[in-house]
């Protein structure tokens, strides 16, 4: 006596669901979809050869499409530059005088940072926009 193949399909939509919660990888659920088509082909009839076939084409397209959508959306700032993951970014603060080794001292958020120029400029002072977070320095450009 064995099981059933719906059964068979749903024990693994079961396992790639826990594996998915562990790993966090999203493509896991991905493969689920196709587990859950295979299982749903079961149901309906279909032979062994046509539900293996279902699930790697459900599966598998999902995973493409996935794929396909994080693609087009483009990488993501780095979290040393990115405004959602760091508020301080886009904020602006003033800069008294700059050490000769292109630092800089600022009173910001209530405590001591040290401030560095992302790009080589001028080191006058005066009022600078926070465009990065390196450690516990603050890279800034010009406002």
């Amino acid at each position: 006596m064995g099981i059933a193949d719906s059964t068979f399909w749903w024990l693994l939509v079961g396992a790639c669901i826990v594996l998915e919660l562990v790993t966090g990888t999203f493509y896991l659920l991905m493969l689920a979809l196709g587990f859950v088509a295979a299982a749903l082909a079961a149901y309906l009839g279909l032979a062994l050869t046509g539900q293996v076939a279902t699930a790697a084409i459900a599966g598998g397209g999902a995973v493409a499409i996935w794929y396909a959508v994080r693609s087009a959306r483009g990488r993501q700032a780095a979290a040393t530059t990115n405004p959602d993951m760091n508020l301080d970014i886009g904020e602006t603060l003033s800069v008294d005088s700059w050490n000769p080794d292109g630092t800089a001292s600022v009173h910001y958020r209530g405590a001591r940072w040290t401030v560095v120029q992302r790009a080589a400029q001028p080191a006058e002072a005066g009022l600078y926009r926070v465009v990065g977070v390196v450690g516990n320095r603050l890279m800034v450009d010009k406002a």
